[in-house]
């Protein structure tokens, strides 16, 4: 007897937006995956991260937005991709609409949680280079680092949490992480 493999379900945004109010997913390819709560490192570094970069393009007059999660990045512009990175930076506001981000942001940050190694460290950096993403940090509190990854220059540094790090999308900005108490 002939046995069919059995076909995984492909989910669309549709299905996002059917999960019940305050539960948090990203659809990558097709594939929900369930986002868990956030700890105190956590929300500490990303709440710096946008009081920093924020202060920033406000001091310089500039363009781009920083939008904290959650806040939806439709990256590939198709309904199979559905991204709440922790901190995204768009300078292009034809991209923005109510929803979310429509396109790559110019820069993506990510908190590393437990539960989100493995998507922020292997997964996500090829999905965000290949929409167009220009710059990718990973800030990992528990190894103490942030990889910093410039798709433009096709480059990767790794910093600890005491450096001053050079924004790769801005000429004249460094983030001192020193000051941030965790």
């Amino acid at each position: 007897m002939y046995m069919g493999l059995a076909q995984e379900q492909i989910y669309t945004i549709e299905d996002i937006y059917e999960l019940p109010e305050g539960k948090r997913a990203e659809l990558i390819d097709g594939c929900i995956y369930d986002m868990a709560p956030h700890n105190l490192p956590h929300q500490k570094i990303v709440h710096f991260l946008d009081k920093t970069i924020g202060n920033y393009i406000d001091r310089k007059k500039g363009n781009c937005e920083v939008l904290p999660a959650p806040f939806g990045v439709f990256l590939n512009k198709d309904d199979r991709n559905y991204m709440e990175p922790d901190i995204s930076v768009i300078c292009d506001k034809d991209k923005l609409s109510e929803k979310g981000c429509h396109g790559a942001p110019d820069w993506i940050i990510e908190a590393v949680s437990p539960g989100s190694k493995r998507m922020d460290y292997l997964v996500k950096p090829v999905k965000y280079e290949s929409a167009g993403v220009r710059e990718y940090w990973i800030v990992d509190s528990k190894s103490n680092t942030v990889h910093c990854h410039n798709f433009e220059n096709k480059t990767m540094e790794t910093y600890s949490l005491a450096d001053k790090i050079p924004v790769g999308i801005y000429e004249d900005f460094t983030i001192d992480f020193s000051t941030l108490e965790l």
